[in-house]
């Protein structure tokens, strides 16, 4: 029966003891965090994204929970369009198993090639959206990435302890500030040039109300002064010499040779001699002693 003096129990054995409770493995929870979206706890599915916090989500998740808002988890509330999330460029790894998942990890650093499973810690570039291993940035001397220059307040700690997280917040906040100083002097700028160009217009318009006369000198016009004392100057274009411009048309044209001046009739060979004998340069006409019945001839009056 136990207990009539031939067994001698022990304490635990009288004494229930509590429980200890279970501890996470923080392996497992980590590995977890970097192969699974925040919002829905499911696979990651390409395309990634992150937060300015430095959380990972799928894409499509995102934008299910835009659309519906009372889908989204207050841990993500920050998260209100688009634009407060950042497209990754990750960099597939060759070794990577879908059969032994838990074995390695399905990203790597694109520039020393350490896998991105959670053991070692990795950044992201909120102006680009590459992502290195921190120990790789932090021997990149040159603040520029893909020809896209970068700052301390661009760069994103992925998955981040809850100090990482106070830090992402405050350059969040502080690249947020940035951002709208920026949007802020750029529309200050374009209204600035719209004003000159109102004002300038406007003096134009006024300059041409006053003097009404005056013209704008064009590319083939000269200006010419006007001979009164104190007068402004006027610009009028030439007026070229019609009978220049019709003897140029004409040319060695048999049909208006007549129109010249070194045209004779008793020299035209098209012309009768009844037709020259009314001139007085025919020949029948040099000993004329009289005026000619057609033509006026004052010597003779």
């Amino acid at each position: 029966m136990g207990c009539d003096g031939g067994t001698i129990p022990r304490r635990d054995e009288l004494v229930r003891m509590k429980k200890k409770p279970e501890q996470k493995d923080k392996d497992a929870e980590r590995q977890f965090r970097w192969k699974h979206c925040t919002i829905t706890q499911e696979r990651l599915r390409k395309p990634i994204v992150m937060c300015g916090l430095g959380r990972l989500f799928s894409k499509q998740n995102v934008i299910e929970c835009l659309l519906e808002k009372d889908k989204m988890p207050e841990s993500c509330a920050h998260i209100k369009s688009l634009k407060d999330v950042k497209d990754l460029k990750l960099t597939a790894n060759p070794a990577y198993d879908s059969d032994r998942d838990d074995k390695s990890a399905e990203f790597i650093c694109a520039l020393i090639g350490l896998e991105m499973s959670g053991q070692f810690r990795f950044v992201a570039l909120w102006t680009c959206g590459c992502v290195f291993s921190e120990r790789a940035l932090k021997e990149v001397k040159d603040k520029t990435c893909s020809s896209t220059p970068f700052s301390e307040q661009d760069v994103v700690i992925l998955n981040g302890s809850d100090e990482d997280v106070d830090l992402m917040r405050t350059r969040l906040d502080a690249r947020v500030a940035r951002l709208k100083a920026e949007k802020k002097a750029k529309a200050d700028k374009k209204a600035k040039a719209k004003a000159e160009s109102t004002a300038t217009s406007t003096a134009t318009s006024t300059e041409t109300a006053t003097n009404p006369d005056a013209e704008q000198p064009g590319p083939s016009s000269k200006p010419s002064t006007s001979g009164k004392p104190g007068g402004s100057s006027s610009l009028k274009p030439i007026i070229p010499n019609k009978r220049a411009l019709i003897s140029d048309k004409i040319g060695d044209d048999p049909m208006f040779k007549k129109s010249k001046q070194d045209y004779s009739v008793a020299k035209d060979p098209n012309a009768t001699d009844v037709y020259k004998s009314l001139f007085t340069t025919h020949e029948s006409e040099k000993d004329q002693q009289r005026a000619h019945w057609v033509t006026y001839n004052p010597f003779y009056n």
